[in-house]
């Protein structure tokens, strides 16, 4: 089994564009699909107008609120291009320099102003979207309204806070400011205990029935306006969001996009080294020569699966090294890595035998390791929920027969802490390695045959 080790080994070297294409095809395949599996969308470029004056502020009751600094809340969401012109705005949309534009009119604020009087205006902005193209139509569309959703929401908290301050000094009293000065707000509470103190020195009369009366309004507006405060603050934001994880942890994006782009690329190597390798022996009729007195059926399959699990261990841990430039990982949990990628990469390779002892040519064979490898792969990243679940119950019986989920299981696990257990993924590889090992052992058997 050494020296078939060693043959196969060199004809790798002999075949340097060969090594180089099996290796290097399968690392790009991975780390674009790491990228697009990590990578959430960037800040998009955003034309920016604001010609709301500096100074404007919104006011409550005469009291103008501090800034809310709106303009500063969108550009941390998106890329801000700051523009002086409406045409401007709209040259850079047409041009595609920018995603959309956003244009905060003059009169933003004075009409947000006029919602408490008796002719109230309708706050607008205006949004400038080339919509030639579909996809960045409702992508814009779903980023602005995110965006104007949250501007709405702390305005409504903010105003919801300073009518809570005038509904306080309204029944407890207090110093309202006002012009760099203040007044004194006496306030429901002690209006109606001065009331109700000067009400026993009234003689029994008209008069004493209206002060009993006014004692009672004001008591009981008191007491009912003290419930308005937490209504005013909750009216701001009427439902919020608490989130519970069930079904387990789930890993950080980065560590799933590393586990994602090392499977992928152990995948490749694994299936498409030792199904085009086994083939090989085929198409070059060493197949009944090897096996004549050589070394036996067993033993040959044996040594395609090591060169798999060899080459694939060598080429993921290259891989996770470099990635370690950009994404820091826990290289204490080395052990489990090299767990993971062996017995991942096992039962790939005996797949990838399985596959190789199927076809009759390396050509033909290095197609089929495509058509299943490249599918299952993304079907393995398909998330529940996203696809009917009947579909999603055919998909989970596709990628369990298939060692690349549990391969990416097993390296995710691996890759970091807190995201499950190994031992299940390991387990489910080494029962697919047994069962394509003994599909591969019987599918020799036609090897014997010219």
């Amino acid at each position: 089994m050494r020296w078939l080790l060693l043959k196969d080994l060199q004809i790798l070297r002999r075949s340097p564009l060969q090594a180089v294409l099996l290796v290097a095809y399968p690392v790009l395949i991975a780390v674009l699909v790491g990228l697009a599996v990590s990578r959430g969308p960037e800040k998009p470029r955003v034309a920016l107008l604001n010609e709301v004056p500096a100074n404007a502020r919104v006011s409550l009751s005469g009291t103008k609120l501090p800034s809310a600094n709106v303009q500063r809340r969108i550009c941390d969401k998106v890329e801000c291009v700051h523009v002086h012109s409406r045409d401007e705005a709209v040259a850079k949309v047409e041009s595609g320099d920018v995603l959309a534009a956003l244009i905060l009119p003059e009169d933003l604020v004075n009409k947000i102003n006029s919602l408490s009087t008796l002719s109230p205006g309708t706050p607008k902005v205006e949004v400038l979207v080339n919509e030639s193209d579909p996809l960045k139509a409702g992508i814009v569309d779903d980023r602005i309204e995110a965006l104007l959703a949250q501007a709405n929401l702390t305005l409504a908290k903010r105003i919801a806070a300073e009518g809570g301050k005038y509904l306080n000094l309204v029944i407890r009293g207090g110093d309202l400011p006002v012009l760099g000065g203040g007044i004194h707000i006496l306030g429901l509470q002690a209006s109606a205990h001065i009331l109700e103190a000067i009400e026993p020195a009234l003689p029994n009369g008209p008069l004493k029935v209206a002060l009993s009366q006014v004692t009672e309004f004001a008591n009981q507006a008191g007491e009912n306006l003290d419930i308005a405060g937490p209504l005013i603050n909750r009216l701001a934001q009427p439902i919020t969001v608490e989130k519970v994880a069930v079904g387990g942890s789930s890993p950080p994006l980065e560590t799933f996009a590393i586990a994602v782009a090392a499977t992928l690329t152990l995948a490749f190597v694994a299936v498409l080294l030792v199904a085009g390798s086994l083939a090989l022996e085929r198409e070059e009729n060493a197949y009944p020569r090897l096996t004549r007195g050589l070394v036996s059926a067993r033993a040959l399959l044996g040594e395609k699966v090591l060169l798999g699990v060899v080459v694939g261990l060598v080429v993921t841990i290259l891989m996770l090294a470099g990635l370690t430039i950009f994404v820091p990982l826990e290289w204490s949990r080395f052990g489990l890595w090299l767990a993971a990628i062996v017995v991942g990469g096992a039962s790939l390779a005996t797949a990838g035998a399985a596959l190789g002892a199927a076809a009759r040519e390396v050509r033909a064979v290095s197609l089929l390791a495509f058509m299943v490898t490249l599918p299952v792969a993304f079907l393995s990243l398909v998330p529940s929920g996203t696809v009917g679940q009947g579909l999603y119950d055919v998909i989970k019986v596709i990628t369990a027969l298939f060692p690349f989920k549990p391969a990416l299981e097993a390296i995710t696990s691996a890759l970091e802490a807190g995201n499950g257990g190994i031992g299940g993924p390991l387990l489910h590889l080494a029962i697919l390695c047994i069962a394509y090992a003994a599909i591969a052992r019987l599918a020799l058997r036609r090897f014997t045959r010219v």
